[in-house]
């Protein structure tokens, strides 16, 4: 099976990867930090706001199972793209709304998905969503990994 992957910030990254792990087709997921200029950041680094990265969730994923273009509508369902820096109570630079491509095939796809919601209407506010180069990713604390699963839970509060 020849794997792929793609790196999505929508918030608190806890929501974000359970929504992913519940998609036919995605082999695994993890949280952690991307798109900073701080090597090797903690929780407590990102949350301070000083290191530029994103809460994050790489997903690895199967392409003859699920498409990207799948894996996008679960991002753009699962959050808020107009909200900058935030959403919902979750405020600061590490919740934006982030799109990481890993291939120019990714980028030329999410950017035209990016497009296509812009000209629906669905949002009466600009789609704030960035879609840049996958860069370093810093895996989170175990203790972030598969968070809400550990915890019963379904879901972050947006």
């Amino acid at each position: 099976m020849m794997t792929q992957k793609t790196t999505f910030g929508a918030g608190c990254f806890w929501g974000v990867e359970s929504a992913f792990r519940q998609i036919k087709g995605v082999v695994s997921t993890t949280v952690g930090y991307s798109g900073g200029t701080f090597k090797n950041p903690t929780y407590q680094d990102v949350c301070s706001g000083r290191t530029g990265h994103a809460e994050v969730v790489e997903v690895e994923y199967d392409p003859s199972q699920v498409s990207y273009e799948e894996l996008l509508n679960v991002f753009w369902e699962n959050h808020d793209p107009t909200q900058l820096n935030r959403q919902g109570p979750d405020m600061g630079a590490q919740y934006r709304s982030a799109i990481f491509f890993h291939t120019p095939e990714q980028e030329a796809t999410a950017r035209a998905s990016k497009e296509a919601l812009e000209r629906s209407g669905r949002y009466k506010r600009p789609i704030v969503t960035e879609i840049t180069p996958a860069s370093d990713f810093y895996r989170a604390e175990d203790y972030h990994q598969q968070y809400l699963e550990k915890r019963g839970l379904a879901h972050c509060r947006l």
